[in-house]
């Protein structure tokens, strides 16, 4: 390769190609372009203090002006490590998981990594068809949120080929680093609030035993209504994901029992969001004919009218300590395994009042 002015803007550079005809710079060439060794460039590329400033600045603006990018593919197999580190969400449309998400990236971004998310609904056998996709990309490590009926053995082939994993949110072993929230306490702090208020006539929206956070969840329902010699009637149960649809399909559910709530506990917010509109279908609103209290405070629960009251689960914390555990885990993969519940807290806001007598 000839080059007859190496620091002339207007030079023309042939950069090397690979098959398919696809150009591909190097650092080797951005050097000869320049005059400096490769590893001058490397540094520079990098932001290394190594290389003066004026340096750093020309190889990185060349760098721009040329197309370089950075070759993951080559730099992880001399090192063993990719940096990607993989997400697996049942979710993402709900935007308690997308929160979670952003917390996740910015941790990882601050720590020199990149997030490779897969996203398989409910489905088993869509998460092993995800969960196989993203280790062909030899991750570093995952953090996992599980597929309703998920078991121990759903994670089975990853952990034997050693791929260091957390799980976040939704907890399906002991045997692996988890971060959530304490579900069964926050439906405690919720059924507490109700009965303080007045109500006796409680109904859970949203019950799905298949996952953790709803067999929790459930439970502290169960916990308090036992607390306060209230039987539970399954007439005031219902079944099914935490969705605005299922939210809105339960209420009206529930209003047609033959002895109907004047309060609701919801698997999340999406359901109390339903259930807000499901109550309006009737002519009732939460607030003033009838209570409602969902989970996990995601930024639109302030901003319903009337605001939700709900329970905070501080998911910009659990995702950041999700990061943090995989990149430990990773440092240290013989470790003993890591378990955090963060304590959630009740926000009281508009959607809750004592019962109309």
């Amino acid at each position: 390769m000839t080059i007859s002015d190496p620091l002339s803007a207007g030079s023309p550079v042939k950069p090397a190609t690979v098959p398919g005809g696809r150009a591909r710079v190097t650092l080797q060439i951005i050097a000869d372009r320049l005059l400096v060794s490769t590893a001058t460039v490397s540094l520079a590329l990098r932001g290394s203090p190594l290389v003066a400033e004026a340096t750093r600045a020309r190889v990185q603006q060349m760098a721009r002006e040329m197309g370089y990018s950075y070759n993951r593919s080559a730099a992880s197999l001399r090192t063993d490590r990719t940096n990607i580190l993989g997400v697996g969400f049942h979710d993402i449309t709900n935007p308690y998981f997308a929160e979670l998400l952003a917390a996740i990236e910015e941790t990882t971004t601050a720590n020199g990594r990149s997030i490779l998310l897969g996203t398989y609904g409910e489905d088993l056998a869509r998460q092993d068809r995800v969960l196989g996709t993203l280790t062909e990309y030899r991750p570093d490590g995952m953090i996992l949120c599980a597929a309703g009926g998920s078991t121990p053995d759903t994670f089975a082939h990853l952990i034997a080929a050693g791929v260091p994993i957390v799980q976040l949110s939704r907890e399906i072993t002991d045997s692996l680093d988890f971060v959530g929230s304490d579900d069964r306490h926050g439906t405690i702090l919720a059924m507490e609030h109700l009965i303080g208020l007045g109500h006796r006539r409680i109904a859970f929206l949203c019950h799905n035993h298949r996952i953790s956070t709803g067999a929790n969840r459930y439970r502290g329902y169960c916990d308090v209504l036992a607390r306060h010699g209230i039987a539970v009637d399954q007439s005031l149960v219902y079944a099914g994901h935490g969705t605005r649809e299922n939210g809105s399909k339960g209420i009206q559910a529930v209003l047609d029992a033959p002895d109907p709530p004047t309060a609701a506990v919801c698997m999340n917010d999406l359901a109390a969001f339903g259930a807000m509109l499901g109550l309006r279908h009737r002519g009732r609103e939460a607030g003033i004919d009838f209570s409602i209290i969902g989970c996990d405070d995601v930024q639109e629960a302030s901003q319903w009218y009337p605001a939700l009251t709900t329970i905070r689960n501080f998911q910009d914390e659990m995702g950041r300590t999700s990061a943090e555990f995989l990149i430990s885990r990773i440092a240290e993969p013989d470790a003993p395994p890591r378990r955090l519940l963060l304590k959630p807290e009740l926000v009281i806001r508009g959607t809750t009042t004592p019962p109309r007598r």
